[in-house]
């Protein structure tokens, strides 16, 4: 099973810490190598960002920051996991080592294997 770990927390105004870096990092090249880890990307300030919104066909772009929002997406990950309770597991380590925030545990559609689940 593939599971998306949408990471959220309140934005910080400061890049990573050099320690902070050499611990993710060591996550997760040890995710890589042992195969539950896909792929991960971190994001940048909202500042730099935007939200684009279709309500009832009238489509808003919004420039960030999103000084409004307590939390914001702050990256993600693709995680590969025997099963929910692992998936979480995975995200319980990884907020050991990113500290205060959650994590939205998602599985994703695979055809081959989920043919007949319900949304």
């Amino acid at each position: 099973m593939k599971f998306l770990s949408i990471y959220k927390a309140a934005e910080r105004g400061v890049p990573p810490s050099q320690e902070e870096m050499t611990k993710m990092g060591k996550l997760v090249e040890e995710g890589m190598k042992a195969g539950w880890l896909l792929g991960t990307e971190g994001c940048l300030p909202s500042a730099l960002g935007a939200r684009v919104r279709n309500t009832s066909g009238n489509l808003t772009v919004t420039d960030g920051p999103f000084t409004e929002a307590k939390e914001l997406v702050g990256g993600f990950a693709i995680l590969r996991a025997k099963s929910k309770e692992e998936a979480i597991q995975l995200a319980k380590d990884f907020l050991k080592v990113v500290g205060e925030g959650e994590c939205e545990l998602r599985q994703l559609y695979e055809a081959d294997t989920c043919l007949g689940a319900t949304a």
